[in-house]
């Protein structure tokens, strides 16, 4: 059986479902943003923490700092080149499906841009608080099954941008 015939029955499925319960809808498309929110908010958190601990002398500061802002800084842009590159199709694009989250872009979905960097400021705030950090990577794992159920990306898409953002992420405990 052709596995991309596979892939609309699925969605298909999951959508009707959501639909008979629009409130579900709602609540993917608000945790979605609340998360990227919370994700933004904690790589700031983390920065703020790392800063106030290195506060008494400026190289101290900037050693400690740069190195989780650079890393990060560069593994976005280097997976948004390659996934530029790439351009790989959207599921909305391949298949008559009408996405849970709503998306106009085109192309740009492998790797997942919103996974890799939910992973990677994790990573930096597990550096700072673990048990924060852990907390961040299961919501990272939620919202990458959300992008997935919302219809913007296929499982493959967030799988490679969890694991970009691991690799990019395990750079910060080199520095």
């Amino acid at each position: 059986m052709d596995t991309k015939y596979n892939y609309f029955e699925f969605y298909t499925d999951l959508s009707n479902w959501f639909s008979r319960h629009p409130r579900l809808i709602g609540a993917l498309r608000l945790f979605n943003r609340v998360v990227v929110a919370i994700m933004y908010l904690a790589y700031f958190g983390a920065l703020v923490a790392i800063g106030w601990e290195h506060r008494a002398s400026l190289p101290a500061l900037a050693k400690a700092v740069a190195p989780l802002v650079i890393i990060p800084g560069l593994g976005f842009v280097v997976l948004t080149i390659a996934r530029n590159r790439l351009n790989a199709p959207r599921p909305y694009e391949e298949w008559m499906i009408d996405p849970l989250i709503p998306r106009e872009k085109q192309g740009d979905s492998l790797p997942s841009r919103h996974v890799f960097s939910a992973t990677v400021i994790s990573l930096v705030a597990w550096q700072v608080a673990w048990p924060v950090g852990l907390t961040l990577l299961v919501l990272t794992v939620l919202l990458a099954v959300a992008r997935v159920i919302g219809g913007v990306h296929y499982p493959r898409d967030v799988i490679a941008g969890a694991l970009c953002g691991l690799v990019c992420g395990s750079l910060l405990w080199l520095f």
